[in-house]
């Protein structure tokens, strides 16, 4: 009888039913073990390679390594790889390429039998997934606390020294910490020396990456993907020591207020990583912002960060994990402290500034008593054998440092001008007159309309305009205090609204 038009493995008959019920039973046991035995051994009954392709996780399980990329590339363009056999598989593809000897219907047989077992190992993970989420938003919320030891105790890790926060918040954030769990798989065993935790908290998603120091950046490029993927907008923040979690974890948020669409992943160390500091003359700009910061303690000077980098005290409050009411209580005692008015806008930018200055280089006082030694005893050695001399004259104790006003020279320089001026010389009058007065009103449209006599529609559309010509995002309170000090480095004239051009109309009518 003719086996013409027939499949190999309708040929081979019983023996052929018997070697696919071999390979399905490999397959089980495999399955049974772990998803990377499942694809090794996938791979081994169609001679060939299998990859497990992730959309953001990349190559899940590959054998061998060395084709991860080629089951991706595959994935991701399934015409241009027709010689591969691909399945679905638990919100992945899988991806095998067969032995040229194998015959297809063996290969999809295995294709078809690896995905199946896939979604049942997905489904059983699913089902878990519930309360190994919770566990992980508790451990999150110990680490918070200052429980560390407890957690690296419940985890195992003695060397599990630092931690990297990241904080994620969007409209799609439930899908997206699904798949993002489906792409790290997290477990609470360390592997490769680092465990990650993630979890939802108060409508966000907290990524804490505990290791030992050093950060190999795949969660980094995990979140990238996810928030370019779902719309997200993230801060992160370290490595930091793990006593130092609650500081990562508010300053991973400060971070993410400066995220945009165009940048959607923001370190907290650019976050108000000023272009202006660097040209500041470095002694008496760190004189001037430690004398102002004196009075203040650490805890005193990360509070008032956040709320300079978030812009406001309720988002404050959030980076915080403190009531919005505790903030303000804070920074009135901070107002006291301090002797100045926080609420100015200009004083706000000066302590940016101040906060942000490089600390003094331990050896700049010592080499100035040094030298003043030297110079004090080559003169006692010049006049040896002569009268003693006469006792020197102290110099007036400079005038206390004050927010209001920065030292003399400190932003008339040279290089500070040419900054300022290539920042915010070329704004038209009215648009530099309304962008100083929005900044005067800390960024609220309202008011600063009412003051300028226009609308509100009008003051938003020339802001829109400010934001284009000088490139920069004015949703970021750090740039804002940073153009703010440009225009005052640049002010030829009060920048009065009354001074506001007029062209005539109800909008633009004189008051």
């Amino acid at each position: 009888m003719s086996s013409t038009g027939t499949t190999d493995h309708e040929a081979t008959g019983p023996r052929g039913a018997r070697h696919e019920r071999d390979a399905a039973d490999r397959l089980l046991r495999a399955a049974t073990r772990s998803g990377a035995h499942l694809i090794a051994e996938a791979a081994s009954l169609v001679q060939g390679w299998a990859v497990l392709a992730d959309p953001i996780a990349g190559a899940v399980y590959s054998t061998p390594a060395a084709a991860a990329a080629d089951g991706v590339h595959a994935a991701a363009a399934p015409r241009e790889h027709p010689h591969c056999t691909q399945r679905p598989a638990a919100g992945a593809v899988l991806v095998l390429a067969a032995a040229p000897t194998v015959p297809p219907g063996h290969a999809c047989h295995v294709a078809t039998t690896t995905a199946a077992l896939l979604e049942v190992r997905g489904q059983r993970a699913a089902e878990l997934r519930g309360e190994q989420m919770r566990l992980h938003t508790t451990l999150i919320r110990l680490l918070l606390a200052g429980h560390t030891a407890a957690v690296t105790e419940t985890l195992g890790g003695n060397r599990l020294t630092h931690v990297t926060v990241y904080r994620l918040s969007g409209v799609d954030l439930p899908t997206a910490h699904e798949v993002l769990w489906r792409a790290v798989r997290p477990s609470l065993a360390p592997y490769a020396d680092a465990v990650t935790l993630m979890g939802r908290r108060d409508g966000e998603l907290v990524v804490a990456e505990l290791h030992h120091g050093r950060d190999d950046g795949r969660i980094l490029r995990l979140v990238s993907r996810l928030s370019e993927r779902h719309h997200l907008l993230a801060g992160l923040a370290g490595p930091l020591p793990l006593a130092e979690m609650p500081t990562a974890h508010s300053d991973a948020a400060a971070a993410r207020h400066s995220a945009t669409p165009d940048r959607r992943v923001v370190p907290a160390d650019a976050v108000g990583a000023s272009r202006l500091t660097p040209l500041l003359p470095t002694a008496p700009y760190t004189w001037w912002a430690e004398s102002v910061l004196r009075p203040l303690s650490p805890a005193h000077q990360h509070l008032l960060l956040v709320w300079l980098r978030t812009g406001s005290k309720p988002r404050a409050a959030a980076a915080l994990g403190v009531s919005a009411g505790t903030v303000r209580t804070r920074i009135r005692d901070l107002t006291r402290l301090l002797g100045a008015d926080l609420e100015d806008a200009t004083v706000r930018a000066h302590l940016l500034l101040a906060l942000r200055a490089p600390a003094p280089a331990p050896g700049d006082a010592d080499s100035d008593s040094d030298s003043d030694s030297d110079s004090d005893s080559s003169n006692t050695r010049g006049r040896s054998g002569s009268s003693p001399p006469d006792p020197p004259v102290l110099p007036d104790p400079p005038d206390p440092a004050r927010l209001e006003s920065l030292p003399d020279g400190l932003l008339d320089t040279e290089a500070v001008r040419t900054w300022a001026v290539g920042l915010v010389g070329g704004l038209e009058p009215h648009l530099r007159i309304a962008l100083a007065c929005w900044l005067r009103h800390h960024a609220r449209t309202a008011p600063a309309a009412a003051e300028l006599h226009v609308h509100r529609t009008t003051l938003a559309g020339w802001l829109t305009q400010c934001a284009e010509r000088l490139a920069r995002n004015l949703a970021d309170a750090t740039v804002r205090a940073e153009i703010h000090l440009a225009l005052k480095a640049t002010r030829t004239g009060p920048d009065d609204p009354a001074a506001l051009p007029r062209r005539g109309g109800r909008t633009y009518r004189r008051l």
